[in-house]
């Protein structure tokens, strides 16, 4: 995650994570991206049912029973390993999780542990009630998708009304004290509707939003024509930078990040240098303490089966599963070759990455793109949009 109003607008200092030493255990959730020792935090799609049909869905769900779930018994059994091996937070994902019988059993479970727990939802099954469960059983924090406003958001999703039932069950989780915020992944059909979100973060008082770059997974690789240029993506990030600040002039201190392209980070600062920014040098310390992408190290994925990730998305490579051992054995057993070489990406990329001089801030990128686009994983990701002379070469 790049974070635009922490690193550009300045709500967030060096100083701030330095204060917990760093530590994911004692960190605040705002400053975890710059915890040093990266114990994953943890996506577990709980199950890969859905009430809608999503065209960018990486993990490729439909209203329909799947069999080979983990029962509510190995759920508690990865959660406690989870807790013990120091994971701060463990987000409950789909399909949309919501549709499985014992979601509220689980996310107790994981606050009995002291674990945060955070929820990834489409939002349209949250009801009042269902709103007022999830607050009873403390939980963090709703992410809800939107991917547009109501006419691209109901396309995108597959089913009229979804914008109208998503904005409800965001209100019903406000409403009940609960933390919300957007989750919007950027491509070329809903490009132009991101100051119309700036907007709806203004009108519904929503605290937080993260603009994802299309990631080619899933029912994403179908859709990589739509994935922006490499102008257009630059050309949106200064869309967001001016949004954000905007925000802030007003006095509405939102959070607002980029999740799933690094590149961001380098490209933030250059343009702050190149604004005469005071804060550019801070800036870039915070760069370097998040690391750039940190899939297989500190973010990681069990799916539905039982089966670990190194991260959501790259789920055509599995390193055990949870039912066999735990996933604490399975995510620091370096005997794997993919598993070790994930743990420090930067000796291994290829091409651009190789080369370039913010290779520490960036971490190599996202190698699924890489694969998917290059057939070879530890080539450049076709993403980065930043330059021959801004990375050096």
């Amino acid at each position: 995650m790049v974070g635009i109003s922490k690193l550009y607008c300045g709500s967030v200092e060096a100083s701030d994570p330095l204060r917990y030493g760093r530590h994911s255990g004692k960190l605040p959730s705002h400053l975890l991206q710059f915890s040093k020792d990266k114990k994953p935090v943890v996506v577990w799609n709980v199950g890969r049912r859905c009430n809608l049909r999503c065209i960018h869905c990486y993990s490729q769900s439909n209203d329909q029973d799947y069999s080979g779930e983990l029962t509510t018994e190995e759920g508690f059994a990865l959660i406690d390993d989870l807790a013990q091996f120091g994971s701060p937070v463990l987000l409950f994902s789909g399909g949309e999780p919501l549709m499985r019988p014992d979601l509220f059993e689980l996310i107790a479970h994981a606050r009995s542990k002291g674990m945060r727990a955070v929820l990834s939802t489409n939002g349209t099954l949250i009801t009042k009630e269902i709103a007022q469960k999830l607050k009873d059983f403390d939980l963090s924090y709703v992410g809800v998708s939107l991917d547009g406003l109501e006419k691209i958001h109901d396309s995108f999703r597959g089913k009229k009304g979804a914008f109208k039932d998503a904005i409800n069950g965001l209100r019903n989780c406000q409403e009940v004290g609960i933390k919300v915020g957007l989750r919007f992944t950027i491509n070329k059909k809903n490009v132009e509707d991101i100051p119309g979100i700036f907007q709806l973060l203004r009108d519904e008082n929503i605290p937080r939003v993260c603009f994802y770059h299309l990631v080619y997974s899933g029912r994403g690789t179908e859709i990589i024509k739509e994935d922006l240029s490499h102008d257009d993506t630059r050309a949106t990030v200064d869309l967001l930078m001016r949004e954000t600040k905007q925000l802030f002039s007003e006095g509405i201190e939102t959070e607002v990040l980029t999740v799933d392209n690094h590149s961001d980070g380098v490209y933030l600062y250059l343009k702050m240098k190149e604004e005469g920014h005071e804060r550019a040098d801070d800036v870039l310390e915070l760069l370097k303490m998040n690391g750039g992408n940190s899939t297989g190290n500190g973010i990681g994925c069990v799916s539905w089966d039982g089966a670990v990730h190194a991260d959501q998305f790259w789920r055509h490579e599995t390193f055990g599963n949870v039912k066999d051992r735990p996933f604490s054995e399975i995510w620091t057993d370096l005997s794997n070759p993919l598993m070790a070489k994930l743990k420090d990406k930067k000796p291994h990329v290829k091409g651009r990455c190789a080369k370039c001089k913010y290779l520490d801030i960036c971490g190599g990128n996202f190698r699924v793109r890489a694969e998917a686009v290059h057939n070879d994983l530890w080539m450049e990701d076709p993403a980065c949009y930043l330059t021959d002379e801004e990375i050096g070469l």
